[in-house]
């Protein structure tokens, strides 16, 4: 079948950021938040009545259903075409916005907070707000670490110019950075950060990656002092709000916003920690197949030379099609989803300049429907990014029916559908290999996406919690935090490693973002988590599909430890659920070494 590779944008606000419709509906959503602020603060009397919240949160679905239609439509008009410099004053326009329910937020906590205990049982006894009884908990313990009206005003208001302030500096001299390359003949060329990491970790040629990752290092370097006071500020900001908020620990923010306890976070790096020989094996291994007595830190994600073997490719109507037909040896729903969001233009996909690097899902929260943003160039890798987010987009679909409150689930989830749909991909790839060696070569990717998710993003978190602790004291300088990054490293890819990144704390965008902190440890969580749903359906594949449902649609509505209780009787605190996944990868790094052993001299 044929499928159109590009976005239907003006199905959605017709003139793209200059549409008189959206800046129609940022107006209809200035009003709905006067109205808000009109049911919060224009009246003496506290909540006590179901009917008074009901309300209140049938107004705040209407505000976050438009503003998120909103800023939706302006990001991915701007990631699609980057050029738009009238995109930019959309989204300051957005974030004015979105600083407004900030405050009003705080309000309504505040106001939860003060029901009486026996009027709060009373509220979640009515049927309707029964249902999302779990997110209005967590909104009223989120209101008891509140500040006074005044003070939480204050901080969305410095917010803007300071955590936010601060990422967006980080984020500007990033974009104006460029990475010098000279080709073999001489000639100099200045690619842009994401040119030269790309090219850094895929090119085939060592001495390319080894001169791109020299001039790399060189050029975070240069900016070490800036990007050294950034990251201190950031954090120190972070560190003075959650003590404020009487948050105990660092780690406690991050973890109530992921549902999780300590417990099981331990429990997962503790697996991983106990279990990574596989993995350096696989690294040692690559480093052979490479000619290399070990890989440095730019040859761990390097193309391997398999006498030429030629990957499969498909057309971008291939992979649709490929992907459809192997989510139906999961399950039907699975299959039709994805058919009807191929089919209906959900997916931007097109080759072409001016678009933004990268890919994601989205959400439209008034058409109840998701996007796809990403570009197809014809790989295996390309169609597992399509088969990613179109698991992230399942996700959201299961969860149409159910209230607003309660489709709210958190990152560390986030990635359960998205991991577990490209599984079914990878897993129905290396069954088509038209060889061994383009087994090999796929191997090679897959185990490239576990060793960074139990060695680099493992390294990051380690950094990120000496560093942490240590900011609590004071300045952490940049020789420091160069220190920090490569003990970090080298615990978690077991001293497997010729050279290693002492920079990379600089180069990380994830260690700049405002919004979430630690935003590194969701990604493995996410991963294995859905590894250890993969092994469950195949101990049992009749009709797990339902029961991969079921679990889905309660991510935003209990913590995960009872998630994986009640969906598949696990116990998350135990190592024992997330070896079950890691295992899975093992038996991949050893079919990998197995393949590849009649490679090696």
């Amino acid at each position: 079948m044929n499928y159109n590779d590009t976005w239907d944008l003006d199905s959605i606000f017709p003139g793209g950021t200059t549409s008189e419709e959206l800046q129609a509906k940022l107006q209809e959503v200035k009003h709905q938040i006067k109205e808000y602020d009109s049911l919060l603060n224009n009246s003496d009397e506290e909540i006590k009545t179901a009917g008074a919240l009901k309300a209140i949160l049938q107004n705040r679905e209407s505000i976050d259903k438009g503003l998120g239609q909103a800023s939706t439509f302006v990001n991915m008009w701007h990631d699609a075409f980057m050029n738009d410099e009238h995109a930019t004053v959309v989204k300051g326009q957005i974030l004015e916005l979105y600083s407004d329910i900030q405050k009003l937020s705080n309000v309504f906590k505040k106001k939860l907070v003060v029901i009486s205990d026996t009027e709060w049982v009373n509220l979640l006894n009515d049927g309707d707000i029964k249902e999302v009884a779990f997110a209005l908990k967590e909104i009223r313990e989120e209101g008891k670490r509140l500040l006074s009206d005044g003070e939480e005003e204050l901080i969305a208001e410095l917010n803007k110019d300071g955590l936010a302030a601060w990422s967006s500096i980080y984020d500007t001299i990033v974009s104006t950075m460029t990475i010098p390359y000279t080709d073999r003949e001489g000639e100099i060329s200045e690619l842009s950060v994401g040119q030269a990491m790309n090219r850094m970790y895929a090119d085939p040629d060592p001495e390319v990656r080894e001169q791109l990752f020299k001039n790399w290092e060189e050029a975070w370097a240069k900016n070490g002092p800036v990007f050294a006071d950034t990251l201190n500020h950031l954090t120190g900001y972070r560190i003075t709000l959650q003590t404020k908020h009487q948050y105990k620990s660092h780690l406690e923010e991050p973890l109530e916003y992921n549902r999780m306890t300590e417990d099981s976070l331990n429990a997962m790096w503790s697996a991983v920690s106990n279990n990574k020989q596989p993995f350096i094996d696989f690294l040692n291994q690559k480093a052979k197949l490479l000619g290399m007595e070990k890989l440095a830190w730019q040859d761990v994600d390097a193309p391997l030379d398999l006498e030429n073997v030629k990957s499969t490719e498909f057309t971008y109507n291939e992979a649709c099609d490929f992907v459809i037909d192997n989510f139906t040896t999961f399950g039907p729903k699975l299959a039709d989803f994805a058919r009807h969001a191929l089919e209906n233009r959900w997916v931007e996909a097109e080759d072409r300049p001016n678009k933004r690097p990268g890919g994601y899902c989205t959400s439209l929260p008034e058409l109840e429907e998701s996007r796809i943003f990403m570009t197809f160039t014809g790989s295996t890798s390309d169609t597992s990014t399509l088969a990613h987010e179109l698991g992230h987009a399942f996700h959201s679909h299961v969860m149409t029916d159910l209230p607003e409150l309660n489709r709210n689930y958190a990152m560390n989830v986030a990635e359960t559908a998205s991991t577990f749909a490209e599984t079914i991909i990878g897993s129905a790839t290396l069954s088509n290999a038209k060889s061994e060696l383009e087994k090999i070569s796929l191997l090679n990717t897959k185990l490239e996406n576990a060793t960074a998710m139990f060695m680099n993003i493992h390294a990051r978190f380690l950094f990120e919690n000496a560093f942490y602790e240590e900011r609590a004291g004071g300045i952490v300088p940049e020789k420091r935090l160069n220190q920090l990054m490569v003990e970090a490293q080298k615990t978690a890819y077991g001293d497997s490693l010729a050279s290693y990144h002492p920079y990379f704390w600089s180069s990380k965008l994830h260690f700049f973002i405002d919004d979430v902190p630690f935003y590194n440890f969701p990604y493995t969580f996410g991963f294995l988590f859905s590894l250890g749903i993969y092994a469950k359906y195949l101990e049992n594949p009749e009709g797990f599909e339902e029961k991969y449902i079921a679990l889905l649609r309660d991510t935003g509505s209990m913590k995960v430890e009872e998630l994986a209780k009640k969906h598949l009787d696990a116990d998350i605190t135990k190592e024992e659920f997330w070896v079950a996944g890691i295992q899975l990868m093992a038996k991949e790094a050893n079919e990998f070494i197995r393949l590849s052993d009649k490679l090696i001299p």
